[in-house]
């Protein structure tokens, strides 16, 4: 049985699968968990993750996801909180390393890999059962990259469910917009549990 940390979730959604798997999973954020399961409400950054298999972060991209960037332009005070968000997230994750032994980072397309490192690879939904188009970008450190598990006919060029005619995301504008877009589908987070489970279990 793995400990494993999924920071910056609150959708349960990462926790659950390894939860499924056997694995004590807890999640941490600074909303409540959305569905049952082991979750704290605070910063992860003031917390130590010492003997945690794996640690699954999700970094805030409101300011480095390529979505928002056109933004600074227009508004010269956002590009300073885009720095910051670079910054933070190197800094972050060297010493996430130092705490242990694995470590997957997830963000949208973004400044990240131009501004510090190339992601691992980049998986969708429907890589994974999941009828829905949502590029993701993984930062891998002693983790093997996912293998697609199911992928859905018509691969990158069909429509998925999530998207409008014109390829955007259905999802107007909501206080809820945010949150529910940065959800992990079910498919990768399966995925995410078995195969991860797998590799760091057998080590």
């Amino acid at each position: 049985m793995l400990t494993v940390a999924i920071l910056g979730e609150c959708s349960g959604v990462i926790r659950a699968a390894f939860a499924a798997m056997g694995h004590n999973a807890v999640s941490c954020d600074l909303k409540e968990s959305r569905i049952p399961g082991q979750h704290i409400v605070g910063d992860y950054t003031k917390r130590s993750w010492r003997g945690t298999d794996l640690l699954i972060w999700h970094p805030d991209c409101t300011y480095l996801a390529v979505s928002g960037l056109h933004w600074n332009r227009r508004r010269p005070e956002r590009q300073a909180l885009t720095d910051e968000s670079v910054t933070f997230v190197i800094e972050t994750h060297a010493a996430f390393l130092q705490q242990v032994p694995a470590l997957a980072m997830e963000n949208p397309i973004g400044c990240l890999s131009t501004r510090w490192r190339r992601p691992t690879q980049i998986v969708h939904p429907w890589q994974y059962g999941d009828d829905a188009s949502k590029a993701t970008c993984l930062w891998l450190d002693g983790l093997p990259p996912l293998v697609p598990t199911n992928i859905l006919p018509g691969g990158r060029l069909a429509r998925r469910s999530n998207q409008t005619a014109s390829g955007q995301n259905k999802l107007g504008p909501s206080p809820m917009r945010k949150e529910l877009r940065s959800n992990t589908y079910p498919g990768i987070a399966a995925a995410m549990a078995s195969q991860w489970g797998s590799v760091l279990s057998a080590a």
